[in-house]
């Protein structure tokens, strides 16, 4: 049963204290340009002033960021520049200057078979271990980074020196992973998430649908330097069909996946690029499996099963995100009454009544002590009064790209033009449901 929460109030305040350029009457291309800018700028004026890279995560209010970058974040961040860019947000030769920076620290970080690890500090560039014997490199943060990458490359398209140097080193950084060597050598066939030259193997996780890391296949199908041969996705991604779901989930058929679709992001950031509109292979309708996950999502807090404070129809969203006792997994079936603004902002392509709704609440929420400088605060849990000190990089990426990927289309355009992503997804078998 629903519990009413006084912290989504049920008439709206006008939100003029702390937005001066919107209120609760404005139009929704105005509030969405609030806060894209505000979730973009985290990447630009919150960047490490050296090298151009985002940190892992800031704090909401005054205090020095973790001297930390994640590789995915890189790319989330990339994305988010060339939005802003379009938007027309940051001067063109600006922003094509800070990805060159970008692109320089890029070529200092260790790479192993041309891939990236996950974590480097800021300040030197070194590799920091996420868990132990991961001092390698990780795949799926690296392809992540590259869609990032992609989308420059397509986006920066200009005859000039500046970016016609941009686009060659972009292809040298992606032409430089062995996607080929991350499939084990007498192992399953499938690409590995990672390798290490001290470790090898050691971590012995195989990248299985479904979840985050579909952008990992199409992109090592379509490299022209090392690509994969497909029965590597057929047998290591879709595991011969057995990543089909089926199951119905409040009232909503799941494709793949796990019951109720686990964590958002898991249906969030390869879409970042990669467009689901239209898209399947042999075993699953993408946008299906898209708008299916989302509604579930959103579904399972609108019902509330657990009487969670502050969940409704205004109150939802659950991903991997910080929480009140530390970074945690959200989902309807590890529900622990944390909401992620992220987890329903970045679902505007799929369930734009139900983002929006949510985004106006979040926008109200205690007269606006979910917001700062950056955004919204990466989570909150209404229930036990608390907000998460935190932003955190791969949570304000995807909002930017998710709901500019809703107005305008533009990444997915971007993205599925580039001649080696429309080479691996036609090597996989995918196919335009339109024809």
């Amino acid at each position: 049963m629903n519990r009413h929460s006084s912290h989504f109030p049920s008439q709206q305040p006008a939100y003029a204290a702390r937005f001066p350029d919107i209120s609760r009457e404005s139009a929704l291309a105005d509030v969405l340009d609030v806060v894209q800018l505000a979730h973009a700028n985290y990447f630009v004026e919150g960047a490490n002033d050296a090298t151009s890279l985002p940190y892992d995560r800031r704090p909401v209010k005054q205090g020095d960021p973790y001297d930390l970058v994640s590789i995915g974040a890189v790319g989330f961040g990339i994305l988010a520049i060339v939005v802003m860019t379009f938007r027309q947000w940051i001067a063109h030769p600006e922003a094509c200057r800070r990805i060159d920076r970008i692109v320089d620290s890029l070529e200092q970080i260790p790479r192993f078979k041309g891939a990236f690890p996950h974590f480097v500090r800021a300040t030197t560039l070194k590799v920091v271990q996420w868990i132990p014997r991961d001092d390698g490199a990780d795949l799926v943060e690296t392809s992540l980074l590259i869609q990032g990458l992609i989308c420059a490359r397509e986006f920066f398209s200009g005859d000039t020196p500046v970016e016609s140097d941009l686009r060659k080193r972009i292809n040298r950084l992606c032409n430089a992973v062995d996607w080929s060597g991350f499939v084990r050598p007498g192992a399953r066939p499938s690409l590995y998430w990672h390798w290490s030259p001290k470790h090898e193997w050691h971590l012995n996780t195989p990248i299985t649908g479904w979840n985050e890391a579909l952008i990992a296949y199409v992109l090592a199908a379509g490299s022209e330097s090392s690509p994969i041969d497909p029965e590597v996705y057929h047998v290591g991604w879709a595991n011969e069909g057995r990543h089909r779901n089926g199951g119905s989930y409040y009232g909503h058929a799941l494709p793949a996946g796990m019951p109720f679709g686990g964590p958002l992001f898991l249906s969030q950031y390869s879409f970042c690029a990669l467009d689901p509109r239209n898209l399947r292979d042999d075993y699953v309708d993408h946008w299906e499996q898209a708008v299916a996950h989302a509604r579930i999502n959103f579904e399972h807090c609108k019902r509330n099963p657990k009487g969670h404070g502050g969940y409704g129809a205004h109150g939802w969203g659950l991903t991997a995100s910080d929480g009140p006792r530390g970074y945690l997994v959200s989902c309807p079936a590890n529900d622990h009454g944390v909401l992620s603004p992220t987890a329903a902002l970045s679902s505007f392509p799929f369930v734009p009544v139900e983002a929006e709704a949510a985004l106006r609440s979040f926008l109200s929420y205690e007269d606006g002590r979910l917001w700062s400088k950056y955004g919204f605060a990466d989570a909150f849990s209404p229930g036990e009064n608390w907000i998460s000190a935190w932003h955190l990089a791969i949570d304000q990426g995807p909002i930017v790209a998710m709901i500019e990927n809703y107005r305008s289309g533009l990444l997915w355009r971007l993205f599925m033009g580039a001649p080696d992503v429309q080479r691996g997804l036609h090597l996989l078998g995918f196919r335009d449901t339109r024809t």
